[in-house]
């Protein structure tokens, strides 16, 4: 089930997008030559990008895992991306196949790969809107029709704060996104940080803002901050590799990306 006023046939091939270059570092196949460019030029002043992103990937599906193991069975996941297997639904629903998991994303390329996104159990739902984290209340609408907001729901921010500039309030974002769920509801979220490699984070900017998507890399602290009045669960906010480590990783060394997950109390 999908939801949208866009037509897929609308992609603007033109210019690099973030869940495009994403996909290219997870070695998907959705994406066009400018975003290979981009996403090269990227590899020239950040070599480890790939494992980064494999690392963002790892942690998505140990926190789902993780959360769909406590009892959760309803998931909103903004910032989708392009459909990398599995996906949190598949993680999700193999716990509990009644899980119930609205799908949001404002890159038109996800739209058009919204079926795969809808392939579930037979138990559960899953659900797309087209739609942007910058409009909260448009995806908190949507939810309202598949998810059931008086039992807890796990919010899903991974790799998407990034996007979203201070002076788009992001802190503000979350908030309001959490502030109808109930109490046992959670976020899961993930962020790149400029700690590692400060010098870098202007050039990479300015690709990303060459498509319209700017990325605002940030210190632990302001990580830290989105959690804020959560209870966070152990270890903390800390870099992904670090985050209830498992056999199955293929990523092991710490990557300039830090992941955590709270709970609404």
């Amino acid at each position: 089930m999908t939801d949208s006023g866009f037509s897929p046939d609308q992609i603007d091939t033109s210019t690099p997008h973030s869940a495009r270059i994403y996909d290219w570092f997870l070695d998907g196949k959705d994406h066009y030559p400018v975003d290979v460019e981009a996403a090269q030029k990227i590899i020239k002043i950040f070599p480890g990008v790939k494992e980064t992103a494999w690392a963002n990937r790892e942690f998505m599906q140990r926190a789902t895992r993780f959360l769909a193991e406590r009892g959760v069975n309803q998931f909103l996941d903004i910032g989708t991306g392009i459909p990398t297997e599995p996906n949190l639904h598949q993680i999700a629903q193999e716990v509990a196949p009644s899980t119930r998991v609205v799908y949001a994303d404002n890159d038109p390329i996800v739209l058009r790969h919204a079926e795969a996104l809808l392939r579930g159990t037979l138990e559960g739902r899953t659900a797309y809107i087209h739609a942007d984290v910058l409009d909260p209340q448009t995806i908190l609408r949507y939810a309202r029709e598949h998810l059931d907001f008086s039992r807890p729901i796990g919010l899903s921010l991974v790799a998407l704060m990034q996007f979203v500039t201070d002076e788009q309030g992001p802190y503000d974002i979350v908030r309001t996104l959490l502030e109808p769920m109930v109490s046992g509801s959670y976020l899961m979220l993930s962020h790149v940080t400029y700690e590692f490699n400060p010098e870098i984070w202007d050039t990479v900017d300015a690709i990303y803002r060459a498509g319209g998507t700017p990325v605002r890399a940030r210190a632990h602290g302001e990580v830290v901050e989105f959690f804020k009045d959560l209870e966070v669960c152990e270890p903390g906010v800390v870099v992904a590799t670090h985050w209830h480590p498992n056999s199955a990783m293929r990523i092991r060394e710490e990557q300039p990306l830090y992941v955590g997950v709270g709970r609404k109390p």
